[in-house]
């Protein structure tokens, strides 16, 4: 599974998107361990360092961002594993610039933080629901874009990766909730709302890809019909863009480390 094979280098057409890889689950767990174990010594690595990274997680509703989530939280160490869920802003939000919250929960240097929705709503839900007027989406393009390069400028390794399953499969995963009862709390009005103007929708992510799919930092589109194909793309992304240059053998022990354990403890 490469990486490279989810950038998105022009408009997609996300209605022609045919091919949806499956996985079998017993090799999505045997494919999955290595991968954490990985994550696992990236975190590691970027600690005490200028590394820190961003994920931008983004999809249509049930397409599987939470289940992502998830197994990133089982694998990394929450000391510096940051999951910030974006909703709705609150009245004080409303008032400031809609990127300011985004502004105040950037990484660290050290951490990982991944973004469960993020300032991309500006182009999609206001722009559908029409929360935002036409000249404040439209001018949205090029402040992310500005807003992005600047992140990068910063040295933040930043990851935009988005979630795409047919109309047909989310009908499938409505169902199921819908018959779960443990699965029910997942489900809002909003979720049946968003599927009335799945056209309207469409239109506004191919927008967002073909203005904000730039050279200095991709989309990645993952096609994840099938949930744990769509997990394993997922990881392997980040492994790919988490590790870039960065070495995972342990860094040696510092000597005035060593130099104080050799006193306390004996140890030469």
């Amino acid at each position: 599974m490469n990486a490279e094979d989810f950038i998105v280098f022009r408009r997609p057409r996300l209605a022609a998107v045919s091919n949806f890889p499956e996985i079998a689950i017993a090799d999505y767990e045997r494919r999955l361990k290595p991968i954490q174990k990985t994550l696992q010594l990236l975190q590691q690595a970027y600690l005490g360092t200028p590394e820190r990274a961003l994920v931008v997680l983004e999809g249509w509703d049930t397409a599987g961002k939470g289940g992502v989530v998830r197994r990133l939280g089982w694998a990394l160490d929450p000391r510096s594993f940051k999951v910030y869920p974006i909703s709705a802003p609150s009245s004080r939000e409303r008032a400031q610039h809609y990127l300011q919250r985004f502004w105040e929960r950037l990484p660290e240097r050290g951490q990982i933080v991944v973004f469960d929705r993020s300032w991309y709503g500006r182009v999609l839900v206001e722009r559908v629901e029409q929360l935002a007027t036409a000249r404040e989406w439209k001018r949205a393009y090029r402040e992310i874009n500005e807003f992005e390069r600047a992140l990068v400028a910063d040295r933040i390794r930043l990851v935009k990766i988005f979630l795409h399953i047919t109309p047909d499969e989310q009908v499938r995963r409505f169902k199921d909730r819908l018959a779960t009862p443990r699965k029910r709390w997942k489900l809002t009005y909003e979720d049946f709302r968003n599927r009335e103007r799945w056209k309207r929708y469409e239109v506004a992510i191919e927008d967002m890809m073909e203005r904000t799919s730039t050279k200095r930092s991709r989309w990645y589109l993952v096609p994840a019909n099938n949930k744990p194909y769509g997990r394993l793309a997922v990881f392997s992304i980040l492994t790919d863009r988490f590790g870039e240059g960065v070495p995972l053998e342990p860094r040696p022990l510092d000597p005035e480390l060593a130099k104080a354990a050799s006193r306390l403890l004996d140890v030469k």
